[in-house]
């Protein structure tokens, strides 16, 4: 058994295992090794029902006294609410919601463990949705165990089963990381760390081990980035565009005054361009800061100097609305733009295809289908890339190395404090567009529990009827036993029955993407009133009609996030609402509704995003952070990211090329990260 074994071989992996892993990115054995858990369930020990405490996560055993089947809420839908005694001499409420198949499944008198967190309502002890099994006589307490991110046909028992199966294969992990690195930041070994993280012996070794996996994923983002920025300083032959104003003629034409923000990013960029280095500029601002007229700007001035841009989208429909927009902007000045996608028929390709070429063509806005090996480009001088945390490093590259070093500018609207964006673009030069435009009104937030929820239908219902259009996001997609949340396929079915007259859509992440092109392309048409969805829609879809945003399970989503759904609303005119729909009460989740309340400014949210959650939280559901990572986020374990970048800076300082004997190891794995698309460190 090694490593690259397809998963397969594992008894219990049939056809449809394979599929549902092939779902999650898992083939291979060592696939299977690197999907870590996102949480752990302790175990370890059984607390008596009488010990309980409110907000707590808890094992508990007892025996089911009563069951109560509740009516049916939707079709075939209904709650379960289960009595649970351990003779300590109180009582614990247990309730599923949609938990028709439970009823045959648990049986009165029998006796069962349920892990869950324990709540307060009405001054009863309640858990909601909790894992169970049945207990065996004589059967002892499991330990702690890992809780993985689960896709359709898959179960916890499933993926715990497969890992450890493999879990062997933890013994050949290879030690890539410096000795005395090691020493100096008293890390765990890789194997040891393997092991742990999934099948940890103790609390005490899931934090070692997180902590050196966290630690290697920083450490090898922060040795990569700065070897680029090594090489890029040490070149000295970029593209010196001209040194006239073309940026402010462009600036002159548009109907609308640029905000400060714009201007001080305009001046930096036409510094790069008009300098012999070549540019390498991170554009950070915040939803609706007018990134895209500073890219327009910057590409008028590569084609007024003579050179061809390449604009690069995440999405046929966020390509094709940079395309209108630039179409638009740009074509009165006499600049031909092209759409280059996977959507695009073969003759249309040809035409786009020999237009680059033959330096025809000024400006090829397009998805991953303008890095294909066919694309070629006269004169390649300015490559910009949008919502920049979707590419790789590696697709940057391979988009510039089709021009002799070009000028690079990738933009982003995911707000980090400064501090981290220094860090994590090690690579790249930043401008922060803090500004937003003049008279854009701000989304009215609220936070409601679920018990509030029709007043967010109702504000809904209002705002379709008055031809609006809305979001209604949900953390899953579909309905688990395992997670307190509402799902994307349940809401969808819901919804269709409590607003019949209107057009509802549904569209998550297993769909096809073509089928989930289809459906952003016809909620963008106005041809969907309102679109279910899962976080696939936190970015590239630009709906100025739409004005409601309803985010369901909030407590399932980090600050930030809640920050880029918020800003598919508030587009338009018109006055946009974002309701944050919360099952349970108080806590981090309160505190992440009240700031989002308060405030509409992206960094100041990820500042406060920050502060609330600290450096040193190692539990729970990491945030979505950039780059995607396995487990480290920048923002809650930045102290981890501060001594990975301070170790990456000392290696590089004693050798530059990694050519000692000592980092072979270490250089054939970022090799190997760079190599690979879809790395965790791209």
């Amino acid at each position: 058994m090694n490593a690259n074994d397809p998963v397969s071989i594992l008894k219990g992996v049939g056809p449809k295992k394979a599929e549902a892993l092939e779902r999650l990115q898992i083939r291979s054995l060592g696939d299977l090794l690197s999907y870590y858990p996102r949480a752990y369930e302790d175990r370890s020990r059984v607390t008596p029902i009488s010990a309980l405490q409110e907000g707590e996560s808890a094992l508990v055993q007892g025996k089911i006294a009563l069951m109560v089947k509740g009516g049916f809420y939707r079709r075939g839908r209904r709650n379960l609410r289960l009595l649970v005694q351990d003779g300590s001499g109180s009582g614990l409420e247990v309730l599923f919601f949609n938990a028709a198949y439970l009823e045959k499944t648990l049986s009165k008198d029998k006796t069962y463990a349920f892990y869950g967190t324990v709540q307060s309502r009405g001054g009863k002890l309640q858990m909601l949705h909790p894992s169970f099994q049945a207990v065996l006589e004589g059967e002892e307490a499991e330990g702690i165990l890992p809780v993985y991110p689960l896709g359709a046909g898959l179960g916890q028992r499933d993926l715990r089963h497969f890992v450890r199966a493999a879990l062997p294969l933890a013994a050949q992990a290879e030690e890539f990381l410096p000795q005395d690195l090691i020493a100096r930041q008293r890390l765990c070994g890789a194997a040891y760390a393997l092991r742990n993280i999934h099948f940890p012996e103790d609390a005490q070794k899931l934090k070692e081990a997180r902590f050196r996996l966290i630690f290697e994923e920083f450490f090898l983002l922060q040795t990569a980035l700065l070897q680029i920025r090594s090489r890029l300083e040490e070149k000295q032959n970029g593209i010196t565009f001209s040194k006239e104003p073309y940026m402010e003629e462009f600036a002159a034409s548009l109907p609308f005054e640029l905000t400060g923000a714009q201007k001080r990013t305009l001046a930096e960029i036409h510094a790069d361009m008009a300098s012999h280095r070549s540019m390498n500029r991170l554009v950070q601002g915040d939803v609706g800061s007018g990134k895209t007229a500073v890219a327009a700007a910057a590409i008028y001035q590569a084609v007024r100097s003579g050179y061809q841009a390449a604009m690069m989208a995440p999405t046929e429909l966020l390509a094709e609305q940079h395309y209108h927009s630039l179409q638009a902007d740009l074509a009165p000045f006499g600049v031909k733009v092209a759409l280059l996608s996977g959507a695009l028929g073969a003759a249309a390709r040809r035409a786009v295809l020999a237009d680059l070429a033959s330096g025809a063509c000024d400006l090829a806005v397009g998805t991953h289908a303008l890095i294909q090996k066919d694309v070629s480009f006269a004169r390649l001088g300015l490559v910009i890339t949008d919502e920049q945390h979707r590419f790789g490093v590696r697709q940057r590259g391979t988009l510039s190395e089709k021009g002799v070093d070009p000028d690079t500018l990738v933009m982003t609207a995911t707000p980090i404090p400064r501090t981290l964006a220094v860090i994590l673009y090690g690579d790249l030069d930043i401008s922060r567009m803090d500004e937003l435009p003049p008279g854009r009104r701000p989304i009215v937030t609220k936070a409601l529990q679920e018990e509030e929820r029709d007043e967010a239908y109702r504000l809904l219902r209002r705002e379709l009827e008055q031809g609006r259009q809305g979001y209604v996001v949900a953390p899953l997609i579909e309905d688990s036993p395992e997670v307190e949340a509402r799902s994307a396929c349940g809401l969808y079915e819901e919804l269709r029955e409590r607003f019949p007259s209107f057009r509802v859509a549904l569209l998550h992440g297993a769909m096809k993407q073509e089928e989930k092109e289809r459906v952003m392309t016809a909620f963008h048409a106005g041809e969907i009133d309102l679109l279910v969805s899962t976080v696939v829609i936190e970015v590239g879809i630009n709906v100025p009609n739409a004005t409601v945003m309803i985010i369901e399970s909030a407590q399932r989503f980090g600050l930030a996030q809640m920050h880029q759904l918020r800003g598919r609303v508030g587009r338009g005119a018109a006055q946009s609402y974002c309701m944050l729909i919360t099952q349970g009460e108080g806590g981090v989740s309160a505190q992440r509704a009240a700031i989002l309340e308060e405030s509409g400014d992206g960094f100041v949210i990820a500042e406060k995003d920050l502060e609330l959650r600290g450096p040193g939280e190692f539990f729970g559901l990491r945030q979505h952070g950039i780059p995607q990572f396995r487990l480290a986020d920048p923002v809650r374990h930045s102290r981890v990211l501060y001594a990975a970048r301070e170790e990456a800076q000392r290696l590089l300082r004693e050798d530059p090329l990694l050519e000692a004997p000592a980092h072979a190891a270490l250089r054939a794995r970022l090799s190997d990260c760079f190599e690979r698309p879809e790395s965790p460190v791209l």
